[in-house]
């Protein structure tokens, strides 16, 4: 019996598990690197022989199995052959047609259309390289294909503007977005899998003067929680912050631009601090992880405006839900400033974000949104700021290769600053200092800046000045 007569097309694409042939008795298996040895044990066991295993890229798995059923197609063989289910011609030849939604496994390449397959290899090149949004950006002559990858931008591809507008059309579609709307911007949510890893997806799209431009998010619910002694946060800063986020009330923030790894921060701290003897309960915009994943007993709302519920109204409305441990996906405004601040005086620790360039600033913030001075001296425990700088790849000793787009950085590292409110602290906040003041007393007593973790990161050899400088040119 043939590999083809006795495995299910389905299952071959599902597990990433193909054969090469027989060598002495023995089928040559290949599968890809996280295809379950449980598999190739039934394989072996329906095939009725001994299997060889030889380990490949997932992509090239995918397309080595879907070109055996192919080849077994044409010959007539192969069960998938018998009903007609491979090697389907595509139905139709307008545009909307060859769009229509289809299989959703980025590695099944069967009997897709050509822009399908266009979009599910751009998505595929995305995440095998850990990018984080991929841009279709429209020019004058051309249109770019982009990938965010550890906070930058690199240009991989160009696209002609018939080919990019059903690009997009598609990304579209996939988003369940109106692809007959051109002139709005829209925004779309959708899930494409890796085999069995399941991406989601949030999707832009915005009509520039050169045509509709899409951004796409990409956010890997396959990848574990990150640890919190992963962030890269040296001991003479995590031991003062946890000892601070260990306490049964107070509000902790942490502070930086998007995209600085603000709330895998929070994440990691609660992931540090939950256990089964505390309530610990979030309210976000969107939820970007479930914690419930890693066994943590958290509940975890989200914010939706059209219902009414905000940030300050879902932070009352889990005031009555007797929490212990309250995180605050970000403070905006006023309200929620106030509302975050009473529950951390009323016997809550509150974890929250706010965007400010350092820790410091994040002072003079909470003032500037109308919270007198005196609730914020007596609520607030310590300020953490951050952003991320990428590392030295190793594999190429930082001289740059493919797998780190000639870079030599590859990775990312937290770079932090953490500011402790103490009696002295207290007083100056109470008597409105502004935000030099406070950093000049917070580093008189000790404090290190976040140009000061950055210089001991290239001191040390795990990054380059030149990154140092790109990342925290805002604080220089």
């Amino acid at each position: 019996m043939t590999f083809v007569d006795a495995i299910p097309h389905d299952f071959a694409r599902l597990h990433l598990i193909s054969s090469d042939g027989l060598v002495d008795g023995a089928e040559r298996l290949v599968v890809g690197p996280a295809t379950d040895a449980l598999v190739v044990h039934n394989v072996s066991v329906r095939l009725q022989r001994p299997c060889t295993v030889r380990v490949e890229d997932p992509e090239a798995v995918a397309r080595a199995v879907d070109a055996l059923y192919e080849r077994a197609r044409r010959v007539g063989q192969g069960r998938d052959a018998a009903d007609g289910t491979i090697g389907r011609p595509e139905q139709g030849g307008d545009l909307d047609r060859l769009l229509v939604d289809a299989d959703r496994d980025l590695l099944n390449t069967q009997g897709k259309g050509r822009v399908i397959k266009l979009v599910d290899g751009l998505l595929f090149e995305a995440a095998g390289r850990g990018a984080s949004d991929l841009h279709i950006q429209p020019l004058a002559d051309r249109t770019l294909v982009r990938y965010r990858i550890d906070g930058v931008l690199h240009d991989v591809r160009e696209l002609g503007a018939e080919l990019a507008i059903a690009v997009v059309s598609r990304i579209k579609v996939m988003g369940r977005m109106d692809i007959a709307e051109r002139r709005m911007p829209q925004d779309g949510r959708a899930t494409v899998n890796i085999g069995r890893r399941p991406i989601d997806l949030r999707i832009s799209t915005l009509p520039t003067s050169y045509g509709e431009r899409a951004v796409l998010r990409l956010l890997d619910t396959s990848q574990q929680l990150c640890a919190f002694e992963r962030l890269g946060m040296p001991e003479r800063i995590a031991g003062p912050f946890l000892d601070r986020a260990g306490r049964s009330s107070g509000i902790i923030l942490v502070t930086g631009p998007t995209g600085s790894g603000k709330t895998t921060t929070l994440y990691s701290t609660l992931r540090q601090i939950g256990s089964s003897q505390v309530n610990i309960m979030t309210i976000e915009d969107p939820i970007e992880y479930e914690l419930s994943t890693v066994g943590l007993a958290i509940s975890q709302a989200q914010v939706n405006a059209r219902k009414g519920v905000t940030f300050a109204t879902g932070l009352r409305h889990i005031l009555r839900q007797d929490p212990d441990i309250v995180m605050v996906g970000e403070i905006r405004d006023e309200e929620t400033a106030r509302t975050a601040i009473q529950s951390s005086l009323t016997g809550h620790l509150v974890l929250s974000s706010l965007h400010t360039n350092d820790a410091a600033s994040a002072v003079s913030r909470l003032l500037d949104l109308g919270v007198e001075p005196f609730l914020v001296s007596a609520s607030l425990s310590a300020v953490l700021a951050q952003r991320l700088v990428r590392v030295i790849h190793r594999e190429c000793a930082g001289a740059g290769c493919d797998l780190c787009m000639g870079t030599g950085l590859r990775g990312r590292t937290g770079v932090f600053e953490l500011l402790i409110i103490n009696d002295a602290l207290r007083a100056l906040i109470n008597d409105r200092a502004d935000a030099a003041t406070i950093r000049a007393s917070a580093t008189a007593s000790g404090m290190a800046t976040l140009v000061d973790e950055g210089r001991r990161l290239v001191d040390s050899g795990g990054t380059t000045d030149a990154e140092v400088r790109r990342v925290l040119l805002g604080v220089l």
